[in-house]
C-alpha cells in the first residue's frame, strides 16, 4: 500500500496493565466531551484531542469466580481473545483459548510489512509452561497473544532480541550492514528452496502435502524480503543494537517503546501488542516511592495506604506511555504525523484488583486512527458491555471485519461516531 492523504497508512497497538487498577482514581467523573480527566490519567491531559475513555466494558466469565482458578491468567487470555482459558485442571502445553484482536488484524494488515506482528513485554517469560495461576499454565498470565486457540505468543522482553527481529544480527541500523543481512537471506532460501523441490519429487503424496506447506513459509519469507529490498532506499533512524534489557526499569521501558516507535516508523509492522507487565507481577518500583511487591500490594483490601501506592503505580505506567505518545505525535508520517494513524488500546483485563473484578474495565483508546477516531470523549456504555464488542468494532475500521470474537454482540455504538457525546440508557 502507497501512503497517500487519501489512503494513510493505518497502525495498531496495545499496552497492557497487569493487576488491575484502583477504579475510582481511573474512572472519569464527568462524561462526554466535557470530561475531566481522572488522577491516574492525568499525564494525558496532552493528548485528550486524541483520547477516548471507555467506561462500562466487562470480560464475561460465564458463571466463573475469583475462586475458580485462573483469575489473573483469565484476565489477560480473555483481554484480546475474548475467550476463557482451558477449565481448571488442564495444565502445560495443552493450551486452549482463540485467536486474538491483533492477530486477526494482522491477517489483513500483515501482508504489507515484513513482520505480521511483535510482541512485546517488560518482564521475561522463564517460567515457560509452569504453573502460576490456580494450577493454570504461567503462559495464560505471560502473554496476551495468540495465533491460534491451541498456539500462545511469546511476548520478547529483551531490547536486543527485538532489534535484532527487525534488523537481523547487525550493529546498528545503517543501510551496509542491513543490505549485506538481506543478500545472505536470499542466498540461504535459494538454497533451501532447491533442496526442498529435490526432495519433494522422491515423497510420496501425504508427504508432498506437508512439503508444500512447507514452501508457502518459504513463499512467505521470499516475500518479506523481497518488501525488504524495495525499501532499501528508506531513511531508517540511526540506533546501535541494545545490550541487552536495561536493569532500570524507565530505562528498559522507554528503549521498548522506542523500539516499537522505530518500527512503526520505517513500516517494519502495523501491529504491535506490549505489556507492561504480567499478571501476578511482583515488580517493585522504589523510583516512584513503592518498595512493595505489585501482585501483593494490589489485593489491597481498601487499606488507603495500598491503595495511595497502587495509584502511584499505575499512573507511572501512564506517564511512561504519554512519553511514548509525544514520540508518536513529533513523528512525521504522511500528511499527518504517527499518532495520527494509530489506534492503541491502553488498559487492563481487571478493574478492582482486590476482586478481581472482570467488570467496569480500565480502558482507553488513544490515537486518531487515520481519520477514523475522534478523540477528547468519555464514552459510558450500558453495565456489562461486552469488551469484545470493542474488538468487533476495530476489527471493521482496521479493513478485517468479522461478525463475532468472544462474547461479542455486535459493535460498540457512538465509538467512531464524530457527534458522540453521551450514550443514552446509562
Amino acid at each position: 500500500q502507497r501512503q497517500t492523504p487519501a489512503n494513510p497508512i493505518r497502525r495498531f497497538g496495545v499496552v497492557y496493565l497487569p493487576n488491575g487498577v484502583v477504579i475510582d482514581q481511573w474512572t472519569p467523573t464527568t462524561t462526554g466531551s466535557e470530561f475531566e480527566l481522572s488522577p491516574t490519567l492525568r499525564p494525558l491531559e496532552p493528548f485528550r484531542d486524541r483520547l477516548t475513555v471507555l467506561t462500562g466494558l466487562t470480560q464475561n466469565v460465564n458463571g466463573l469466580t475469583a475462586q475458580s482458578g485462573a483469575v489473573h491468567g483469565r484476565c489477560a487470555t480473555k483481554f484480546l481473545t475474548g475467550a476463557i482459558p482451558r477449565p481448571f485442571g488442564q495444565e502445560g502445553d495443552d493450551f486452549l483459548a482463540d485467536v486474538s484482536l491483533d492477530q486477526l488484524i494482522a491477517r489483513e494488515l500483515g501482508q504489507e510489512t515484513q513482520l505480521g506482528s511483535l510482541e512485546l513485554s517488560l518482564e521475561s517469560g522463564d517460567k515457560g509452561a509452569g504453573t502460576c495461576d490456580g494450577g493454570y499454565s504461567c503462559t495464560y498470565s505471560h502473554t496476551i497473544t495468540w495465533r491460534g486457540p491451541h498456539t500462545p505468543l511469546p511476548m520478547e522482553h529483551n531490547p536486543r532480541a527485538v532489534f535484532e527481529r527487525l534488523f537481523g544480527d547487525s550493529e546498528n541500523t545503517a543501510s551496509e550492514g542491513q543490505r549485506a543481512r538481506l543478500q545472505d537471506q536470499r542466498s540461504i532460501l535459494d538454497s533451501v528452496s532447491e533442496d526442498v523441490a529435490r526432495l519433494g519429487r522422491r515423497l510420496g503424496p501425504s508427504d508432498r502435502v506437508k512439503i508444500g506447506s512447507y514452501l508457502d513459509a518459504v513463499r512467505d519469507v521470499e516475500r518479506r524480503i523481497q518488501m525488504a529490498e524495495a525499501q532499501g532506499e528508506r531513511d531508517v533512524p540511526f540506533m546501535d543494537r541494545p545490550l541487552g534489557a536495561p536493569a532500570d526499569f524507565v530505562d528498559h521501558a522507554t528503549l521498548m517503546y522506542d523500539l516499537q516507535l522505530l518500527a512503526y516508523q520505517i513500516d517494519r509492522t502495523r501491529i504491535v501488542t506490549f505489556m507492561a507487565g504480567h499478571e501476578l507481577s511482583g515488580r517493585t518500583y522504589p523510583h516512584v516511592g513503592v518498595p512493595d511487591a505489585h501482585h501483593p500490594l494490589s489485593h489491597h483490601r481498601g487499606v488507603p495506604d495500598a491503595l495511595e501506592k497502587l495509584t502511584k503505580i499505575n499512573t507511572h505506567h501512564v506517564s511512561l506511555f504519554a512519553s511514548f505518545l509525544e514520540k508518536l505525535r513529533s513523528t512525521p508520517d504522511g500528511d499527518g504525523s504517527l499518532l495520527d494513524h494509530t489506534m492503541i488500546v491502553y488498559g487492563a483485563g481487571m478493574s478492582d484488583s482486590n476482586a478481581h473484578s472482570p467488570y467496569n474495565l480500565p480502558v482507553i483508546l488513544l490515537g486518531g486512527g487515520a481519520g477514523q477516531l475522534k478523540g477528547g470523549r468519555h464514552l459510558v456504555y450500558p453495565e456489562r458491555t461486552p469488551l469484545a464488542n470493542l474488538h468487533v468494532s476495530l476489527l471493521d475500521k482496521l479493513g478485517a471485519p468479522i461478525e463475532r470474537i468472544g462474547d461479542s454482540n455486535g459493535p460498540l455504538p457512538n465509538l467512531f461516531s464524530k457527534n458522540a457525546e453521551r450514550l443514552s440508557g446509562v
